[in-house]
């Protein structure tokens, strides 16, 4: 008996799969979607709208998907790979010619329903690509030369259309979850050695382009790199949002201020408190142990994505459900580390947890992949 006809014949098959989701994933993904929901309607002056009623119909919307995805089997996404990344790549070179403009960035499609932002979609289709890439590849090829070039093209073509819209933010994210599969699947450490270094040289290079004629950076992505490295510069421009957020953070101290009292949201003081800084508001209002205890919750969904990887017997489904966690890990830590100062503001999101609808939907389709995993890897 083959591996793929043993392995479809040891899963379950129809309502008899809903046993075997991954229950303690599918309540922690919940218990975070509820403090989303929570906090846009703290942001709101205690209101549902207009944003926390948009985000739970959203939710449930994704919902609905993540089960629904949950339920095919994961080699049928396998199948699907090069379908649903080249649809990504078509879309991101459609925001191009149709896109809507909003906050000085061509990021988004307008669907009349909703608008779609297809850098989000990349996210997720490249590297189910990557995974499926990988599978198909004998390790023995894993670092040589020729099939590097191919990763590295799925990589940086995406990164390449982001970049232009523009968002720095996504395309770090792009190219550091596509790294981190490359290194998951056993590329050398010699390529990431060359990668670094060419990282350092690309950041020498930003900060001499600077005022010249090929400058490689917008003049507002420059601004928020001399906000990270000394926000007092500016306090009442560019450095206002980093400014207004350390305060919140500072002012909720170990148990905060109350639910609905931080007062840097309640009055305005805090800017994009419902999208990416709304990691500050929670900190103001629950204190470092309602902080810690979202990040707790954020890491133990990382956890149960490792074990389902490791559960896993075909290497697609594996390299894909650890893509998934590294990309979730990167959501999290990128938008925390931006608020708190460790890093420049990117405009990175707060998964399920900051408004947003096209970031909801792929993150609980994503971990409707991993679902699928979980459900069809042999018993």
């Amino acid at each position: 008996m083959s591996y793929l006809e043993y392995a479809v014949k040891s899963v379950p098959s129809g309502p008899r799969k809903l046993l075997y989701l991954n229950w303690p994933l599918l309540l922690l993904v919940c218990t975070v979607a509820g403090a989303g929901f929570l906090m846009l309607y703290s942001v709101a002056g205690g209101s549902f709208t207009p944003w926390a009623e948009p985000q739970m119909e959203r939710f449930a919307l994704g919902f609905v998907l993540m089960i629904g995805v949950a339920m095919v089997p994961i080699w049928f996404w396998r199948n699907m790979s090069v379908v649903a990344y080249v649809v990504s790549i078509v879309l991101l070179i459609s925001v191009e010619f149709f896109g809507t403009v909003g906050m000085g960035a061509q990021r988004w499609i307008d669907l009349g329903f909703m608008r779609l932002q297809p850098s989000e979609l990349m996210k997720i289709t490249m590297v189910m690509l990557l995974a499926a890439y990988y599978d198909w590849l004998p390790a023995k090829r894993t670092s040589h030369p020729f099939y590097v070039l191919l990763p590295l093209v799925i990589i940086l073509l995406p990164t390449f259309l982001v970049l232009t819209q523009p968002d720095l933010g996504t395309a770090i994210l792009l190219v550091a979850a596509g790294g981190a599969i490359l290194f998951l699947a056993g590329v050398h450490w010699l390529y990431f050695a060359v990668v670094i270094g060419a990282g350092v040289g690309l950041v020498v290079a930003v900060f001499k382009s600077r005022g010249t004629d090929w400058q490689l950076l917008k003049d507002y992505q420059y601004r928020r790199i001399d906000t990270f490295l000394d926000p007092s510069t500016d306090p009442l421009g560019a450095g206002y949002h980093i400014t207004q957020s350390k305060i919140a953070l500072g002012s909720g101290g170990l148990t905060g201020r109350g639910f609905m009292q931080g007062t840097q949201s309640r009055l305005n003081f805090l800017p994009e408190k419902h999208t990416d800084f709304i990691f500050t508001t929670l900190a103001e209002e629950f204190g470092f142990v309602g902080a810690v205890s979202l990040l707790v919750i954020y890491v133990l969904i990382i956890a149960f994505c490792l074990v389902t990887a490791l559960s896993s017997k075909d290497r697609y489904s594996s390299l894909l459900t650890m893509g998934i966690a590294v990309t979730f890990f990167l959501f999290f830590a990128v938008n925390m580390s931006m608020v708190m100062g460790l890093a420049p503001v990117v405009g990175v999101p707060l998964p399920m947890v900051s408004y947003g609808g096209t970031a909801m939907l792929v993150l609980l389709g994503a971990f409707g992949l991993v679902q699928s995993a979980h459900i069809h890897r042999p018993r």
